[in-house]
């Protein structure tokens, strides 16, 4: 099985690996990518029994097990997605369900506050010995990526990456564990969809997010995937850096500017929204085809509405479920029965589902955190 590791680890031809994977995987030589793909460094049997616990109910913790599970959260939600918050619940209902004994400390921010994350990583280091287990969702990848490895490089606590699943094979240390959604399988599946939904030829325009790892797959892939199977147009792209303002102007400047354009994509739910704003005040919603991305309880609101068209739906509760599992697994000493990058399950929901299909994949995906269903 491949295990990360938390200091420099040497190969042949490869001087700043950090963490061993299996040779056997096909794809190791062959991807081409920056960063380790969850095949390369998961074992296969330990990701299906892993999200098999998942899904199931939750198992009390052994009784033997008298450790406090101290913990922090660093993360952005104080943005509008409510990704963040969610999977906060998740991950301490879980735990309230398992019987583990923990306690947490929260450190919130918007995702365009790279500095602020920064003094949060700063005081939590500061304070070494005080936390067990560090949760960070970066605000950006490449932006945190030495925050992420200053996390990792500790000895004193295990860290785990929310909201992204791309370990870099330059760095020298890696965090123990990635709980995310893939979104390159998101943007694949929206693809494969709207090619069947909306045909060939379509010319469409794109609210992109912030341009790093995330939006390279969010928006980049979904491009691509458009572009080569369904022949697509692309007329033009906007960074809205995953605020709602940003939707909004993306989407006056696209309509204004590109009228050709049937088909508009969002990187998330906070651009999603904006948009839609704007689509509505202009009387311009039902000449337009709209896509979110995460499938949030907001962005379900809005396709039942008949104002979003589509999103790829994230079982959202997914990752603060796996991580309340990773810790009480830690705390029981099963660190190997852990992926090293776990992904959630996705799937596309759209305004053709009856709100009988909608809601039975919503209590599915927000089992923890809960939603309002009508």
């Amino acid at each position: 099985m491949s295990l990360f590791v938390k200091s420099l680890f040497t190969f042949t031809l490869l001087p700043t690996v950090v963490f061993a994977v299996d040779s056997s995987t096909p794809n190791l030589s062959t991807s081409g990518l920056k960063y380790w793909l969850a095949d390369e460094v998961n074992d296969t049997k330990v990701v299906t029994q892993f999200q098999n616990v998942v899904s199931s109910n939750p198992i009390k913790i052994n009784k033997s097990v008298g450790k406090l599970a101290r913990i922090a959260l660093i993360y952005p939600s104080a943005d509008l997605s409510d990704f963040w918050i969610r999977n906060y619940h998740a991950l301490t209902k879980r735990l309230d369900a398992m019987d583990v004994n923990y306690s947490i400390d929260e450190f919130s921010s918007r995702q365009i506050q790279h500095a602020l994350q920064t003094r949060y990583i700063d005081e939590v280091l500061a304070r070494q010995g005080e936390y067990d287990y560090v949760i960070y969702g970066p605000s950006e990848l490449y932006v945190q990526a030495d925050n992420i490895q200053r996390l990792a490089k500790s000895e004193s606590f295990q860290s785990y990456i929310w909201a992204f699943h791309t370990p870099m094979k330059s760095w020298q240390f890696q965090p123990d564990a990635w709980f995310d959604f893939s979104s390159s399988v998101g943007a694949q599946a929206l693809c494969d969809f709207l090619i069947q939904r909306l045909g060939s030829d379509v010319s469409f325009a794109m609210n992109r997010g912030i341009p790093g790892i995330t939006d390279d797959q969010r928006s980049g892939d979904f491009k691509s995937c458009v572009e080569e199977e369904g022949g697509w147009i692309n007329f033009y792209e906007h960074f809205g850096q995953y605020q709602a303002g940003g939707g909004r102007d993306g989407a006056a400047l696209i309509t204004q500017s590109f009228p050709e354009v049937t088909m508009l994509h969002n990187a998330n739910t906070a651009m999603t929204l904006g948009s839609l704003e704007y689509l509505a005040e202009q009387s311009l919603i039902d000449g337009m085809y709209v896509t979110g991305w995460g499938g949030t309880a907001a962005e379900i609101e809005q396709i039942k509405q008949g104002n979003l068209n589509a999103t790829p739906m994230r079982m959202g509760d997914d990752v603060g479920v796996a991580t309340a599992e990773a810790i009480k697994f830690s705390l029981e000493g099963r660190t190997s029965d852990i992926p090293k990058i776990y992904l959630g399950r996705i799937e596309v929901v759209d305004d053709q589902m009856s709100t009988e299909e909608i809601n039975a994949r919503t209590r599915e995906a927000f089992r923890y955190s809960g939603v309002e269903l009508e």
